[in-house]
């Protein structure tokens, strides 16, 4: 193989390689063995050091980790941005968000006064031109359902079903309790089931509805996203429970966090129960960083639960991302980093850890190469089947673009191997980190290796062309006095009438 290939540039091995795979693949198939179903768990701000996989010694998380024990852990995953809605678009799209121009939340932060313009959404809504996974999916023969928090569209026009997923619920409020109303189309659970309980049966009730079918289902949670609220019983349990030192602690965020992990338990029992444990990918994953306070300084606590922390810092604390840096709304690893677990029983090693860094844009062309399905739309991600079934490596750069305020300042950022630079717009400052050796990024090497310095921000520079990324300006406005003041983003309004259908 290597003779032959002597002479053959990288990127066409790679090209030769991945098709190789495709065919070995899919050879190795039976007319009679079905396709694989595939269920993807979308978390909302759960942090990488939120899971006991990961680290974490107070959260209970038993049956992620017993998904890990049968699958592969991804300790370099990223989101394609520290916010949801870039990152929701990424997964369906394979885009990066400076690509597909939907670059914050919808409709996005806005600081009128700061020393720079934010770069806006081009759309407040996932255009209804995007092949998403639903379609793709749709298109291979799966019966598709999306349960949960879109967050690409707050208008019909643009919601999942509309998007490829042939039965849907979309959750568009933000309580935990008394949700009916604020569901797309209407739901009568019981008042006193929690959020993550009644998506929770919707997917299940979707899997049962499909099991003689190959079904794509998509499962997104709104915890552990503030307002902070939980099962009171897992609320008193946390709040028994002996402190670690180092970690805020939060035992309505613990209980949060063990009622997405109760979630993906009854799936995996529902699937076994079925017999369609072995022949499905189960696919977790988390849309952003963890979130350690509100951007707002406003308590994040439900105001049924805030007398728990009344005059408590934890009623303004939710988590720490530590050892990674700062959290959601950041380029930095504690924004942006994110838990990865993939299961797919006799064709990934159980209990297996992989350290090649991954994106959400990887899921789209992966399931793209999973099903033998075209698309014409252009990618931005690489497939992680060759990464899945025969451990290959991924040599690639992965790019972020958050040229908004937030938590942090307009950026954009490159990862190299190990290496990764972040860039401010708003100072022209560059900021150099070397992971392997420093995963808290607490030392700059900008000053002593200017040369790495320089290519890499000449690789981001030309990403940012290649793309056609927005950038932020100067603001003519700049008022230093009144620069963290919050204001009414002018998306709002596009954001409220949605896409208009001819």
């Amino acid at each position: 193989m290597h003779i032959l290939m002597a002479g053959i540039s990288r990127s066409m091995y790679n090209h030769i390689f991945l098709f190789l795979l495709f065919v070995a693949f899919f050879s190795c198939q039976s007319e009679e063995e079905p396709l694989p179903n595939v269920v993807f768990i979308l978390a909302d701000d759960l942090g990488w050091a939120d899971l006991p996989i990961y680290g974490n010694e107070f959260n209970e998380a038993p049956h992620l980790t017993s998904l890990a024990r049968q699958g592969r852990t991804f300790t370099n995953a990223y989101a394609a941005c520290p916010v949801c809605s870039p990152t929701r678009a990424s997964i369906q799209t394979g885009q990066y968000p400076a690509r597909l121009g939907i670059i914050d939340f919808l409709p996005g932060h806005w600081r009128p006064y700061e020393k720079m313009i934010p770069a806006q959404n081009r759309t407040q809504y996932l255009p209804l031109k995007m092949e998403t996974l639903g379609e793709i999916m749709q298109r291979a023969g799966y019966r598709t359902g999306y349960f949960g928090k879109w967050h690409l569209g707050n208008q019909e026009q643009n919601f999942a079903k509309n998007q490829g997923y042939e039965e849907s619920v979309i959750f568009q409020g933000s309580p935990y309790y008394h949700y009916n109303k604020v569901m797309q189309p209407n739901q009568d659970f019981p008042e006193e089931k929690v959020l993550a309980e009644a998506l929770t049966d919707l997917g299940i009730s979707f899997i049962e509805k499909n099991k003689d079918n190959p079904f794509f289902l998509f499962l997104a949670h709104y915890d552990v996203h503030v307002q902070l609220d939980a099962d009171s019983t897992k609320i008193e349990k946390y709040l028994k429970k002996e402190k670690v030192q180092g970690y805020p602690c939060n035992a309505i965020y613990a209980s949060m966090v063990e009622q997405i992990d109760e979630s993906v338990g009854r799936v995996m029992e529902k699937l076994n129960l079925l017999g369609l444990e072995e022949n499905t990918i189960f696919i977790f994953f988390s849309d952003n960083g963890g979130l350690v306070s509100r951007f707002d300084k406003v308590p994040l606590i439900a105001k049924s639960k805030q007398h728990i922390y009344e005059g408590d810092s934890l009623l303004y604390i939710a988590s720490s991302n530590a050892p990674l840096r700062a959290e959601k709304g950041t380029l930095y690893e504690g924004g942006i980093r994110e838990p990865l677990i993939i299961k797919w029983p006799g064709k990934i090693t159980a209990g297996s850890r992989s350290e090649i860094p991954v994106s959400s844009v990887d899921f789209f062309p992966t399931l793209l190469q999973l099903t033998g399905t075209q698309s014409q739309q252009v990618t931005d991600g690489q497939s992680l089947l060759p990464e899945l079934l025969n451990d290959a490596g991924m040599e690639r750069d992965l790019f972020w673009h958050y040229p908004v305020y937030h938590h942090s300042r307009p950026a954009s950022a490159i990862r190299s191997e190990d290496w990764k630079l972040i860039h401010f717009y708003d100072t022209g400052e560059d900021e150099l980190y070397h992971l392997s050796d420093d995963i808290s990024e607490e030392i700059n090497l900008s000053d002593s290796n200017a040369t790495k310095k320089a290519t890499l921000k000449n690789s981001l520079d030309q990403w940012l062309r290649q793309v056609g990324a927005d950038l932020p300006e100067v603001n003519p406005d700049f008022d230093e006095s009144r620069r963290y003041e919050w204001g009414t983003h002018p998306g709002r309004e596009q954001l409220l009438k949605g896409e208009i259908l001819e």
